[in-house]
């Protein structure tokens, strides 16, 4: 394993917190995508004036942004777009996934230089996708797929594991290189890791996956603190390089070890998961996106609540550089549908009938489309605008 002298954990939270100012001011969208907090506190200050429904109380991703969502491989190695990304999921309000998503896909097409008409055409389409997965409607499913997703499909489907060693640890050697991405370990955590994979429980997630044998033994072979992500960044986050059997039948597989945050969207009744928020994300998880969830579990590290998932190299983001104003509107229809999809599973069939006529009860003018999910993107658009001009001011004086 590596032995790199580790960073002082000031310092490593000094350079995190720099990293993440950074990456946030690189573009409005990339504002909305870290800005999860201030979505959440400003929509509450929203949420009396654009009369946000109430919905049924189900599991939501509680940050459904369009980087969110993307192709994630079962352990049969079957191939999905669910929601990636579970760490703010509580029992709450479905709305609010919608709201997050069209201010998400409004964000991406004017940073594709669309028409501020897009952006009410994109929230009619989210309206559509989300209600025909309420209906129990597969017509939006596969072949309803706009381009972009389609691609990133396909891409998944050719993926093996020489292809997410190359772009995750820079090549197949049982190593990880310590550099930009990659940092040494501290050595409680790296004490903390392998206690971690000494577990049988965690063996046995991890030898359950990919038709491997039950009986096979796991070693650590090695592990770094991983620099990945916006919001998470500042917490504890690893990747761990453990072999899996031994001899010629031996092979890799690339952890992921993730801390769990409190959750920032509102809960139903308050609710709260048994055993902590690491539970809260892996049962969210499992209902939502089931592809990931099998290969998750609540873990500690350090005495901190950390989530531990294998990565497979089928897992990709849905990443739009330019959107044209057909194909953003496809993706909102086909990606609130994936949402819908989530949530409508966890309702029965009068639950799902009237929460659909919640959403379609009115129409702004021709628009057909809530309005309270289109005054939602409109307000809350202005305010990450502004906010995110602030964040570049104070960025720019912090160089």
């Amino acid at each position: 394993m590596t032995a790199e002298p580790p960073l002082t954990a000031d310092r490593r939270a000094r350079l995190l917190d720099r990293r993440r100012l950074r990456k946030m001011a690189k573009s409005a969208h990339a504002y909305v995508r870290g800005n999860t907090a201030q979505f959440y506190e400003w929509l509450g200050e929203l949420d009396g004036s654009v009369g946000v429904p109430e919905g049924p109380p189900v599991w939501i991703c509680g940050d459904c942004h369009l980087g969110n969502l993307g192709p994630l491989a079962a352990a049969d190695d079957r191939i999905d777009i669910q929601i990636r990304d579970l760490d703010q999921s509580v029992v709450g309000n479905p709305a609010h996934d919608l709201i997050r998503l069209a201010l998400s896909l409004q964000s991406a097409a004017r940073g594709s230089d669309l028409p501020g008409v897009a952006a009410a055409h994109i929230v009619e389409a989210i309206i559509d996708g989300y209600s025909r997965a309420l209906d129990g409607n597969e017509s939006n499913g596969k072949h309803g797929a706009p381009d972009v997703v389609r691609a990133v499909r396909k891409r998944a489907h050719g993926r093996k594991w020489r292809h997410l060693a190359d772009e995750r640890i820079e090549g197949p050697d049982p190593t990880i290189p310590l550099g930009k991405r990659f940092w040494p370990l501290e050595e409680a955590e790296r004490a903390g890791l392998a206690r971690v994979f000494a577990q049988e429980d965690v063996r046995k997630l991890i030898v359950s996956l990919g038709c491997r044998d039950e009986d096979e033994r796991i070693r650590l072979v090695d592990a770094a603190y991983w620099v990945k992500g916006c919001s998470s960044l500042g917490g504890l986050r690893f990747a761990a390089l453990v072999q899996v059997g031994s001899g010629k039948r031996r092979h890799f597989a690339l952890i992921d070890l993730k801390e769990a945050v409190a959750a920032l969207p509102p809960q139903a009744g308050r609710r709260r998961t048994a055993g902590g928020d690491a539970h809260r994300v892996v049962a969210g998880a499992r209902t939502l996106s089931p592809n990931l969830g099998e290969r998750m579990m609540a873990v500690a590290v350090c005495g901190r609540p950390v989530v531990l998932r294998e990565l497979r190299p089928q897992d990709l983001k849905i990443e739009v550089s330019q959107f044209t104003r057909p194909e953003a509107i496809r993706a909102a229809s086909y990606l609130a549908f994936v949402v819908g999809r989530a949530h409508a599973s966890q309702m029965d069939e009068p639950t799902r009938r009237a929460w659909r006529g919640r959403l379609n009860r009115e129409a702004l003018g021709q628009l057909d489309a809530p309005p309270w999910l289109w005054r939602s993107v409109v307000q809350l658009a202005a305010r990450h605008e502004a906010g995110y001009l602030e964040h570049c001011r104070r960025y720019a004086l912090s160089r």
